[in-house]
């Protein structure tokens, strides 16, 4: 089984390096590397043209999802390995994920873990990247971490150049409806940067919800949350009564149980990191479904003008 691997890059200087070298450092290697640049203008172009192994592509205003289907009408195998510049591939990542494919399956989906420097990242990405061992049956991938038969991506549509993000999980509800094969390869990592600042979080979370309301994906999960913020807030502009908050407490401890033992599970096993993630991570999961209801109002807004349909259901 030939297989390439495809990227898009467009500034990424500080990281496109050690993305290229964990390629290079694959136990099974790719028989082709592919990566399309979107019009770099920090050093990231240069870096590539002299990159070994590296067949690259200049597509200048390209979005990520124009970048990857001009990555795989330029590759030259029938089987495609995505991930992102920014990430660093474990060493056995394609290993991991052939095996999948050589069953019979047409997606395999591999992991992703957070590559965290400090307290701050760690406990971002407690709050939305799941363990391993969390990931059940219907998990629609990252596309940081996945390979596909070219004929099910034919089948299912290619990304969606008029979606600039979010691209992945529209073409993974499409890949379903087209009836293809989904298999979860937890073996095959991802190493994948957390944003590492509130404000960088903000925006990446308001910008996938806007892609989720634009292309018409999950609109009962959002409307769950806006549902569930709005009885808080009229239960606690209404009444103090212990009763009340205490369903409050309780729907509160829920919604954050998961994500603070995530950070537990990632932090340094300190009485302190853990107390502090205890107030931190609740926090940010209000912060970042503040950003995701913005942002799926801002996208409704703009799939009103645009007349876009949305993603078909399975």
């Amino acid at each position: 089984m030939k297989i390439s691997l495809i990227a898009t890059v467009k500034d990424d200087a500080p990281f496109v390096r050690a993305f290229v070298d964990s390629i290079h450092g694959q136990t099974r290697s790719p028989d082709e590397v592919v990566i399309v640049d979107g019009g770099s203008s920090d050093g990231t172009l240069d870096f590539l043209r002299a990159a070994d192994g590296v067949r690259l592509v200049e597509e200048r205003g390209a979005n990520i999802a124009r970048g990857r289907n001009v990555a795989i009408r330029a590759a030259s195998n029938d089987v495609i390995a995505v991930s992102d510049a920014d990430c660093v591939l474990a060493p056995d990542w394609l290993e991991q994920l052939l095996p999948v494919l050589e069953a019979g399956a047409d997606v395999a989906a591999g992991a992703y873990v957070p590559l965290a420097t400090s307290f701050l990242e760690t406990c971002m990405a407690a709050v939305s990247v799941r363990n391993p061992d969390e990931i059940r049956t219907g998990w629609m991938p990252s596309h940081r971490s996945v390979a596909f038969r070219r004929s099910a991506f034919e089948r299912a549509g290619g990304y969606p150049e008029w979606l600039d993000i979010g691209e992945d999980m529209y073409l993974n509800h499409q890949l379903r409806r087209s009836g293809a094969r989904i298999e979860f390869a937890p073996g095959a990592k991802a190493y994948w940067r957390p944003r590492p600042t509130l404000a960088a979080t903000w925006q990446q979370y308001l910008r996938y919800a806007e892609g989720d309301a634009v292309a018409g994906m999950y609109p009962e999960r959002h409307l769950l949350r806006f549902g569930a913020y709005a009885a808080a807030a009229g239960i606690l502009g209404r009444t103090r009564r212990p009763m009340a908050l205490t369903v409050l407490a309780v729907g509160a401890l829920a919604h954050s149980y998961r994500p603070v033992l995530r950070a537990w599970d990632r932090l340094p096993a300190s009485a302190a990191a853990r107390a502090a993630a205890l107030v931190i991570v609740p926090a940010l999961i209000a912060i970042v479904d503040a950003a995701k209801m913005v942002g799926y109002l801002r996208g409704l807004s703009a799939r009103m003008v645009s007349g876009r349909p949305g993603v078909p259901r399975a």
